[in-house]
């Protein structure tokens, strides 16, 4: 009896156990499609795909290299988390939407073929537009965006940047720079929106515009957002502090109390947390001697912890190097120090392999806390999901037509002559000079600035410092728009750097003078005189001490202008307006009035600097909120 009912019941243990083993599979295989799955909470999705990582994988997601080493192999073997373009890095010159797509996609295509396909993220610097691209909108830098006080028209910008940065592939920006300029001899004050921490707080509306506005009471604070594949996350920079080093040095000491500290350069951090924004970049700059790059208090403790950012902190360009001096002489400490303070994904860009080791030993010998790598993936994650990059991590062509549009250049246009301050118009208020009239003789365009759109555009464009010439990308200079603004019959000669007598030997009705400061970005801008290079003080005395002239500025920050404003008859800040002259030309002749008040005080010697708005001693050449206004011409 026994026998001959053991091979039934063997039978039946073993289609038990071929049923437990698929029963397994399939629970397997549904755990395994969690993390991917767009239905399943991002804290799941994160927790999910965390228990499956390596370490290896894990600080892979920590790392973030030059896309001149982004290899398919490089990106499998080491699992890296995500790729950047530095100033100027391109993948061909003058390269069109369909190479960047291509570029971007061949880099995501080897990230998604590693063993649990996550994708990487690209980020650009897009601090004026999509500067780096050939044909992209490139509006005014901060420091005329900060003129405007127009959050409607910043939100604007930050639309347009998304669709065309989205047009080229890329979903991560590094911008806005919510910097407080409070010194101008600081080389990246035209990267920053106001003296007054106010404006910058009210400019931080470029985030809605660029990932998108969170509806309602969706979102809870801190959390990152960003509203699909049209929009990019953002990135907050520089924290904290870059703004107010000593003597505007860059990368300098910030020396000011705490109290200080939050009530001028912490507010808009604090509003762009609210605001959803996806990451924050930490600055190269120290704190009361102690380099922001190690600074726990202040990213850990504070940023995460006290404000409860939930995106990414993001080191600057070889930032944890510079936390020694000279840069890397300890780079095992610097890895140290950095990660521990809190920065979790780490721009390397070059010699990753060193930074991987040095990261992968000091978390086996507990030098760093697994809890710190968590933390920092586990951000990283978030930002990711957030944005959808699992569901859409491949770009397409489908918004190729929004670089460089027309109704993008329309709104550059606006935006430049909103920018615009008067600071001078006629000898008398009796007897103004602008608007120009557009039916006239002869009028001569003059200045080193008139026809030349890499000036008008500034560092940051195309390259890291810019470029000078008509060749960098289209636009319209400020020549060419005064020979399309003015009638017909009326002659415009442009001489970039006329004698005296050439004035004096030609009946010109008026002159228009463009001088300004040469490109420049960081470091490379950093000035202790701020004046204007020759020719442009020639040319303002050649021409404006012989015929009526216009002044117009095409500059960072304020310069030193005081020794010619008597011999100037008006006088315009037209900052660095960018890709459309036209919108200088647009007020100069009056089809549009002037409306631009000054966001950064304007000294009269650089002896007085620093010198802000509120200042016991404040005695400036023209103060904050100045800005004479225009009628329109009828014609």
């Amino acid at each position: 009896m026994l026998r001959s009912c053991s091979i039934p019941i063997v039978g039946f243990v073993i289609i038990l156990m071929m049923l437990l083993s698929c029963m397994v599979s399939l629970s397997e295989a549904a755990e395994h499609l969690k993390y991917k799955d767009p239905k399943v909470g991002v804290n799941a999705r994160i927790k999910d795909l965390m228990k499956r990582m390596t370490l290896e994988e894990k600080i892979g997601q920590m790392t973030q290299i030059e896309r001149s080493v982004a290899t398919p192999d490089v990106m499998k073997k080491y699992f890296i988390g995500s790729v950047l373009s530095g100033g100027g890095s391109v993948p061909a010159p003058k390269a069109d939407a369909k190479t960047w797509v291509q570029m971007v996609n061949q880099i995501q295509t080897a990230a998604l073929s590693t063993r649990l396909g996550i994708p990487m993220i690209y980020g650009i610097d897009a601090v004026h537009g999509h500067n780096n691209v050939y044909n992209a909108t490139v509006f005014p830098h901060n420091v005329g965006l900060g003129v405007t006080r127009d959050p409607v028209l910043i939100k604007k910008i930050g639309d347009a940047t998304a669709l065309e940065v989205r047009a080229t592939g890329i979903p991560y920006v590094f911008a806005p720079c919510i910097a407080v300029c409070r010194d101008p001899r600081w080389g990246r004050c035209y990267e920053s929106y106001s003296e007054d921490p106010k404006i910058v707080r009210t400019m931080t509306e470029i985030i809605h515009g660029l990932q998108g506005e969170i509806s309602g009471n969706s979102n809870k604070k801190g959390v990152p957002f960003v509203a699909g594949k049209n929009k990019v996350a953002a990135c907050a920079k520089h924290y904290l502090g870059d703004g107010g080093t000593n003597k505007g040095i860059n990368e300098n000491n910030t020396v000011i109390s705490f109290h200080e500290l939050l009530r001028i350069h912490m507010p808009a951090y604090y509003d762009s947390i609210i605001k959803g924004v996806a990451t924050v970049m930490v600055s190269y700059s120290s704190w009361n001697g102690k380099k922001m790059h190690a600074n726990r208090d202040l990213v850990t403790d504070y940023l995460k912890n006290k404000l409860r950012f939930r995106g990414f902190v993001i080191s600057d360009w070889q930032g944890i190097d510079r936390i020694t001096s000279p840069p890397g002489a300890n780079y095992s400490y610097s890895v140290q120090a950095g990660v521990s303070a809190g920065i979790d994904m780490i721009m390397v860009p070059y010699n990753f392999t060193v930074f991987l080791d040095d990261l992968t030993y000091q978390v086996k010998n507990n030098i760093i806390p697994m809890s710190r790598i968590d933390d920092a993936v586990a951000r990283i994650l978030r930002v990711k999901f957030v944005m959808g990059l699992f569901e859409n991590p491949l770009a397409d062509l489908s918004l190729a037509s929004q670089l460089g549009s027309k109704e993008h250049r329309e709104l550059a246009r606006e935006a430049v002559r909103k920018s615009l301050v008067l600071l001078k118009n006629g000898k008398s208020a009796e007897k103004p000079v602008l608007p120009l009239p557009k039916k006239v003789g002869k009028i001569l365009v003059a200045g080193s600035h008139a026809d030349n759109l890499g000036y008008q555009c500034g560092g940051w464009t195309i390259t890291w410092q810019g470029l000078g010439g008509n060749d960098l990308t289209s636009g319209t200079t400020i020549l060419d728009a005064v020979k399309q603004t003015v009638a017909p019959a009326t002659e415009v000669v442009y001489n970039e750097n006329p004698d005296a007598n050439f004035v004096k030997s030609n009946k010109f009705s008026h002159a228009i003078v463009v001088v300004g400061e040469k490109n420049y970005a960081e470091t490379f801008g950093d000035s202790l005189n701020l004046t204007i290079a020759e020719p442009g003080p020639s040319t303002i005395t050649n021409v404006c001490g012989y015929t009526q002239c216009v002044v117009v500025l095409v500059t960072g920050r304020p310069v030193v202008i005081q020794p010619y404003l008597s011999k100037i008859d008006a006088l315009v800040a037209a900052w660095l307006p960018g890709t459309e002259g036209q919108g200088v030309a647009d007020l100069l002749f009056g089809d549009y009035g002037f409306t631009g008040k000054l966001a950064r005080t304007w000294f009269k010697t650089v002896d007085q600097l620093p010198m802000n708005v509120g200042d016991k001693h404040y005695d400036p050449l023209f103060p904050f909120g100045f800005g004479l206004t225009t009628n329109l011409t009828k014609y």
